[in-house]
């Protein structure tokens, strides 16, 4: 019998930049948004518009430390290509107790290293701006996103594949 409880709820998360542990050292992290890139159309004969995708949106994540980590601010301005990797894991918990886990693997450059304000007997936030060349989400081990420049894939499966195949490129 299926629990009415709500599930999936957010508990704890941490992150790995650069294949380096923060734990502890991380103050919140928003992950990737993805967004249909969309144009609204009204051909000849349409009553009304219609918006119709063209794609997706870039992709950015962003993090805050409370901390200036030497290893996380040499990580800004690296030269053209040359990827970070991030790692961001959850811990969700159901109100029935079942415990899930969410990963999210990132790869893409910082370009912003905001070292926020400095005030005497204030923490200062550091703020990090990550552009994002490839993103995966699973929940549990299973494919929920996967995006890259080249393709997006949902639930494991190529949301493009009829055009890549339609480009001679499968």
């Amino acid at each position: 019998m299926a629990s009415n409880m709500p599930g999936f709820i957010l508990r704890n998360c941490t992150a790995w930049i650069d294949r380096v542990s923060k734990l502890g050292q991380i103050g919140d992290v928003t992950l990737p948004v993805p967004q249909a890139k969309v144009e609204e159309m009204r051909n000849a004969g349409m009553v009304m518009p219609i918006e119709v995708s063209l794609g997706y949106e870039k992709l950015e994540a962003s993090f805050k430390m409370p901390g200036l980590d030497p290893q996380v601010l040499k990580l800004f301005g690296l030269a053209p290509g040359a990827e970070t990797p991030l790692m961001i894991t959850g811990a969700t918990v159901d109100e029935d107790g079942t415990t899930h886990s969410a990963v999210a693997n990132l790869r893409g450059f910082i370009k912003q290293a905001d070292p926020g304000n400095w005030k005497p007997g204030e923490m200062a936030e550091n703020d990090y701006q990550f552009s994002v060349r490839h993103y995966k989400l699973e929940i549990d081990g299973n494919p929920i996103f996967e995006m890259d420049a080249f393709d997006v894939k949902i639930g494991g499966v190529s949301q493009n594949a009829g055009i890549r195949n339609a480009l001679l490129l499968e």
